[in-house]
């Protein structure tokens, strides 16, 4: 059953989101992104309606937010709210299922596993300028667009025992998301919310040569801008849970 303070909780997680990324470059942002974590760490599935799903697609899943001739999708937002300063939803993935790695330019994020275990590989941009830059591995030979070096900090798993996961526009900005042993959810906040028109797009990219198994992190390696994976989309489904008005 839900907890008690079910809505307030979900509620405070709001507003204090919208203290917190309000003034992301205040001398306060420190302890607020600090308090926010300590509430995002709270948040349980049931606070927000939501129960562990099993391997079988759900009936009705598709809806409006998948034309693909009525195929589940592989993942599904949940919208709960968005300000000009965060937004923040629920995404659900399938067993097996896949967010491609993907970046998020000049935001900060927050993720929290709500159910189900997550496998999270981390990366940081090198920058073009970044001295003493090797050269590209022979797979990047013959490939359309520029290579981007890039730093693997970490590939962990989450789970709903696990504090959030973090990310900041130099740390951890870049990362892949694949739901291990079974359907997965994760409450995700991001701030400010991507938007083309303001430098905010999101791009896909894929390794050109990843660490070989055992290797020590982190670690350098080379990645290629790609389109979304044809087997990757994102369906939308209504959020169930508490209103939040931020």
């Amino acid at each position: 059953m839900p907890r008690d303070n079910m809505a307030s909780l979900i509620q405070r997680v709001a507003r204090q989101a919208r203290i917190t990324f309000r003034s992301p470059a205040g001398p306060a942002f420190g302890e607020n992104l600090h308090r926010l974590q300590q509430l995002l760490d709270e948040v349980r599935a049931e606070d927000l309606h939501l129960a562990p799903r099993g391997p079988a697609p759900v009936s009705g899943a598709a809806g409006a937010g998948c034309p693909r001739g009525g195929a589940v999708p592989p993942v599904s937002y949940m919208h709960i709210c968005e300000t000009e300063s965060f937004s923040m939803g629920v995404f659900l993935l399938r067993s097996g299922a896949c967010i491609p790695l993907h970046d998020h330019p000049g935001m900060n994020g927050m993720l929290k596993v709500l159910y189900g275990t997550l496998r999270i590989a981390c990366m940081d941009a090198v920058p073009a300028a970044a001295a003493a830059a090797p050269s590209p591995p022979p797979a990047a030979a013959g490939v359309p667009g520029p290579c981007l070096r890039a730093l693997l900090r970490s590939r962990q798993h989450y789970t709903p025992a696990s504090p959030p996961c973090l990310l900041s526009p130099h740390s951890d900005n870049l990362h892949q998301i694949d739901a291990v042993e079974g359907p997965a959810a994760f409450l995700d906040i991001l701030a400010p919310p991507y938007d083309p028109e303001h430098g905010r797009d999101c791009h896909y990219y894929r390794l050109l040569e990843g660490p070989p198994p055992g290797s020590e992190l982190p670690r350098e390696v080379w990645l290629l801008e790609t389109p979304p994976a044809a087997d990757f989309w994102c369906g939308g489904e209504p959020y169930p849970g508490p209103r939040v008005c931020p």
